[in-house]
């Protein structure tokens, strides 16, 4: 998957590329590498294109602040999120904020949409602001190795890619899920339906194998039928779940792997007036207000993303005062808030 990072050949930068070094690789001087660089000024077409590939090359990125503002730039921090209309994400970036006041650190918050290019140019943009740091919900490897070269102190949230490189606060998803569809199995139920948005990150990835050991520690054969990819959004995946309960056989109970998916299924279920839980047990991974207001509420996954905003920043600020302590994952466990979405099958539990 392309990426508008920099390449990053052969061994980790010691410094920042400068200026200088710019000027020197493309063959002119700094004024005429600044102004290539800046666009104010002129340059002549090939001594610009010049620069810029020398640029590239070296993966220099320009200081988006003056002089005078660098120390006050060396108190933020940056924040890059997959999707603040997702109330996962806003409560997640609240509580990064909040200790990032208490701390005397301004926050810049970016929303890079689930895009890895979009991520890419937000991590550029936050390299050139100097920032202290940066906490980010990944899509790619790519952007924690170009922070880290960068010499930016960087924390995953809530997904890994970097295992091992750099620091990272997660929620325990494989034992949450587990759980979750233990007690679905313990209610009767055989076919129990993951819908999930995808299976590659560590959340989607580790939600499906707590699922899937749930069925193995219960002796009970899994229909991989019953594991159905929905996208990212609820409209999409609400036209994969009519599909999922428009089956010859459906399942007796879902579980979604999100929130969004959660409200997909909800809605599938009404316009099909399909009952829960009479007709289908309704389970979610996440927590938010409207599965508490809802009858019946929706039994779900409860992570506190507040709570894992205020971790992942703590660890940033360790590794920004420590940056040779050795590398941490550190894991947060999630309760089951159980509510009224969940029955045993009955003889009505088809459509």
């Amino acid at each position: 998957m392309k990426s508008g990072l920099p390449a990053s050949d052969g061994l980790p930068l010691a410094r920042r590329a400068t200026i200088r070094e710019v000027a020197e690789a493309a063959g002119v001087s700094r004024s005429t590498a600044s102004r290539a660089l800046s666009g104010q000024g002129y340059v002549a077409p090939p001594v610009r294109d010049r620069v810029r590939q020398a640029a590239r090359g070296l993966g220099y990125v320009p200081d988006a602040t003056a002089r005078h503002l660098r120390q006050q730039a060396s108190q933020s921090i940056g924040v890059l999120v997959s999707d603040l209309n997702n109330p996962f994400y806003a409560g997640l970036a609240a509580g990064i904020s909040q200790q990032a006041r208490r701390r005397q650190y301004t926050m810049m918050l970016a929303d890079d949409g689930g895009s890895p290019e979009v991520e890419a140019e937000a991590a550029e943009a936050l390299v050139a602001l100097r920032v202290a740091g940066v906490i980010v919900t990944p899509v790619s490897a790519e952007v924690s190795t170009y922070l880290t070269r960068q010499q930016i102190p960087v924390v995953e949230v809530d997904r890994q890619f970097s295992a091992g490189a750099c620091d990272a606060v997660l929620i325990d998803n494989e034992n949450a899920a587990r759980r979750l569809t233990t007690q679905l199995l313990d209610l009767g139920h055989r076919r129990i339906a993951l819908v999930i948005d995808e299976m590659h990150w560590t959340t989607g990835r580790d939600r499906l194998a707590g699922y899937r050991a749930a069925f193995a520690a219960a002796g009970v054969p899994l229909d991989d039928s019953l594991v159905v990819a929905a996208g990212w959004d609820v409209d999409a995946a609400r036209i994969e779940a009519h599909k999922l309960l428009s089956r010859a056989e459906p399942p007796t109970a879902i579980f979604a792997a999100n929130n969004v998916l959660a409200e997909a299924i909800w809605r599938a279920a009404a316009e099909l007036n399909l009952a829960i839980p009479e007709q289908l047990s309704l389970v979610s991974f996440d927590d938010v207000s409207w599965m508490s207001l809802v009858r019946p509420g929706v039994t779900a996954v409860a992570q506190d993303p507040v709570a894992l905003g205020e971790a992942a920043i703590s660890q940033l600020f360790e590794r920004i005062q420590s940056p040779h302590a050795p590398v941490r994952t550190v894991l947060l466990s999630a309760t089951v808030a159980s509510r009224g979405s969940t029955a045993p099958p009955t003889a009505f539990s088809s459509i």
